[in-house]
């Protein structure tokens, strides 16, 4: 038998390789800032077009290459970082593989400028595909310039799989407030299609925070210190008023490494339970130092997935922490036993003698007199109004006995309202009953209609929602005092990519600016309350999805809006709403299903219900 087993090219290794490395040109800007970093940079320019799939450079001001190092780092396992095995266990710097600018230059067009302090000249490199095209000397600054053009060209299956370039710069700016916020001593510049997007100089931790997500944010944290010989935690925690229904700022940083966790995200809800909203999550930018023994970063190429030692004291050491910090600050009720009363004590009452309290009995006292006039006091009893048991003869003539012989008291809350504009036409003779506050019960010709109410309101909300969009006849309810809404710069730039589909919904809005939106109007189906929960929901599941059309956003708007406004398990509607929403759902188009692809009814029949008695 013939020998099948071959050595892969080295071009064909990089490709394999950079698809670990390589998943986006968010991938390609964290290597080139995270390099910049190691480099001891301390000012840093990322220039972006297109999302990233035409450009993504990174210009730094660090300490720069030889011409055989700047030749040689394109190499694959080729690193500075470390040396030998035992140095994984004492990293130090944000690289360490030696696989990301090999796995970049095999996918991509690179083209490098670098020069050491020490250096008169620099060099420049061209690599296309992992071929060297030209290195040339050339008069550059101290530093590295890296230039990543057309990623993925020599791929196009990769690059057909890239999103629009909308939701690949949401990407990139994820990755830039990671390596942002892990290093706020670095200035950083951001450009995208020659516009400023952020300009950030050095600063300290909370200011950066400031930075990056509004100046509103500085009211929301709160300082979180603590330091043991395990772990030094250090950072801040936004109050649990301000916990979202979406995911967006929450960061931890090992060593100054942005990682993620779902086991210490649970200890941080654990310290937030009972004060927060079910379903929501509070935000938190919170710093780990541990010794660079205790932790392994060398789990997977994006370096993000991290193990530690002991994991159970640290999840401990967090959730205390943040207790703590909470109830220092008076964010949280505490109790504290030993506080001194004296610090209680009024000013008025400072110079005041102390003295005996003085009990007055009155002896004369009895409790089993019939009639005792009041002693001491200045009120006297008014005579009663004479005939005043005639008052109400001649009601029950008005009011016949039938209609006021019973009444109906319902402790819960009924909404009754949701579907004021169906109830007036609906037959009211159909009788339906509602089920553990999840399930409408109505009768047919064949037997029971069960109906789920929540995806059932989806269904009528949604189609509702396309019309308007579509049609673009949408009512709006003006607002008589216009709310304004904080977001971030990212938050902001969603909206205002669907502002005009939201506009065709009935939403109206003024002005808006990098941190504020205005709205001076809300679809009629959508109250003043919700509107922040609407938008937060809404920037949630485009931060999540992607909208790569008009028509695919307009369909996640329709869909989100729905899922947010829709009726939710629990709550109680009356007879004319349940008969409503029975009604508006079998006029959709699509009655079956809920936008979600999720059954909204069912039918039993007799013979089904004649089976379970034989």
């Amino acid at each position: 038998m013939a020998d099948i087993i071959r050595l892969l090219p080295d071009h064909v290794a990089n490709q394999i390789a950079a698809g670990e490395v390589v998943q986006r040109p968010a991938s390609v800007v964290k290597e080139l800032l995270e390099n910049a970093i190691d480099a001891q940079s301390t000012d840093i320019k990322l220039i972006v077009k297109d999302g990233g799939k035409t450009l993504v450079q990174v210009v730094d001001n660090g300490m720069g290459m030889s011409d055989t190092d700047a030749r040689l780092s394109f190499e694959r396992h080729a690193t500075s970082k470390i040396q030998k095995a035992e140095d994984l266990f004492n990293l130090h710097t944000k690289g360490f593989r030696g696989e990301a600018l090999a796995s970049i230059a095999a996918i991509a067009h690179v083209e490098m400028m670098t020069r050491t302090g020490e250096d008169e000249v620099g060099t420049h490199i061209k690599i296309e595909g992992s071929k060297i095209i030209s290195q040339e000397v050339a008069v550059v600054p101290k530093g590295t310039s890296m230039m990543v053009k057309n990623l993925f060209f020599n791929i196009p299956a990769r690059r057909n799989f890239l999103k629009s370039d909308q939701v690949e710069f949401r990407h990139i700016v994820d990755e830039f407030h990671r390596v942002a916020l892990a290093h706020p001593q670095i200035s950083f510049s951001f450009y995208n299609n020659g516009s400023d997007v952020f300009n950030l100089p050095g600063n300290d931790f909370k200011k950066r925070i400031v930075q990056i997500f509004g100046r509103k944010t500085h009211e929301k944290l709160v300082p979180v210190n603590e330091e043991t010989n395990v772990v030094r935690i250090s950072g801040y925690i936004q109050k649990p008023e301000f916990a979202k229904k979406s995911r967006g700022e929450q960061f931890f940083f090992a060593n100054n490494r942005f990682i993620k966790s779902p086991y210490l995200h649970h200890a941080v809800l654990g310290a937030f339970e009972g004060l927060i909203r079910p379903g929501t999550h509070p935000g938190y930018f919170i710093c780990l130092e541990v010794d660079p023994a205790t932790i392994d970063i060398n789990i997977h190429p994006t370096k993000t997935e991290v193990k530690f030692d002991d994991e159970h004291t640290l999840y401990a050491y967090l959730k205390s922490t943040i207790k703590h910090s909470l109830g220092q600050f008076n964010v949280a009720p505490s109790l504290d036993f030993d506080k001194d009363q004296n610090l209680e004590t009024p000013y008025d009452f400072k110079d005041k003698a102390v003295s005996l309290p003085s009990i007055s009995v009155d002896a004369d006292f009895n409790p089993f007199e019939k009639s005792r006039a009041p002693k001491e006091s200045g009120y006297s009893r008014q005579p009663s109004a004479k005939g005043w048991e005639t008052m109400y003869q001649g009601l029950e003539r008005k009011f016949p006995q039938q209609d006021i012989g019973i009444l109906e008291m319902e402790s819960e809350g009924i909404n009754s309202s949701i579907f004021g504009s169906t109830a007036d036409t609906v037959d009211t003779i159909t009788t339906t009953f509602q089920l553990r506050k999840k399930y409408i019960i109505s009768t047919i010709k064949s037997g029971m209609l069960i109906i789920n109410q929540s995806r059932a309101h989806q269904r009528v909300l949604y189609e509702g929602f396309l019309r308007n969009i579509t049609i673009k006849e949408a009512v709006s309810q003006q607002l008589l005092f216009p709310l304004t809404l904080n977001f971030t710069r990212g938050e902001i730039s969603i909206l205002m990519e669907i502002q005009e589909s939201l506009s065709a919904v009935g939403f109206v809005f003024g002005d808006i600016t990098s941190e504020t939106v205005e709205v001076k109007g809300v679809p009629v189906v959508v109250t003043e309350s919700e509107v922040q929960m609407v938008m937060e929901q809404l920037i949630s599941d485009f931060q999540m999805e992607v909208a790569e059309d008009s028509f695919s956003q307009v369909d996640m708007l329709a869909k989100t809006l729905a899922k947010t406004l829709s009726v939710k398990t629990g709550e109680v509607l009356d007879q004319r709403s349940q008969i409503g929403l029975v009604n508006d759902l079998f006029a959709c188009k699509e009655s079956a299903l809920s936008p979600f692809n999720k059954r909204t009814y069912t039918t039993i029949t007799e013979s089904d219900i004649d089976r379970k008695f034989i």
